[in-house]
């Protein structure tokens, strides 16, 4: 796992010509563009990584887990990624097919 914070360090080891504040404020430049995008309905595809986009959810009843009692829950737009093709291979790269 990488947090924000580490994606940061990771950066600026990367590029020590940047400020780690100049390189924080480039990740949250990236992180706020893809978010407005998607709030405006869009989609974001960085070719090579994925795409993101969102998807529907329709109304539903839930359940609160701690009561047991019905819960409606309002329809909402969810975030979706959808990994690139060249993500793909390169995560699946060390599977060994057992046949």
């Amino acid at each position: 796992m990488m947090i924000r914070s580490e994606l940061v360090q990771k950066l600026c080891s990367d590029f020590p010509d940047l400020t780690q504040r100049e390189v924080e404020n480039v990740v949250a430049s990236l992180f706020d563009s893809i978010t407005d995008q998607l709030a405006k309905g869009g989609r974001v595809e960085l070719r090579g990584f994925g795409a993101f986009s969102t998807r529907q959810r329709d109304a539903r009843t839930g359940r609160n887990p701690r009561t047991g009692e019905a819960v409606e829950v309002d329809a909402k737009r969810v975030p979706y990624f959808k990994p690139g093709k060249e993500m793909r291979e390169r995560l699946n790269l060390g599977e060994v097919t057992a046949e």
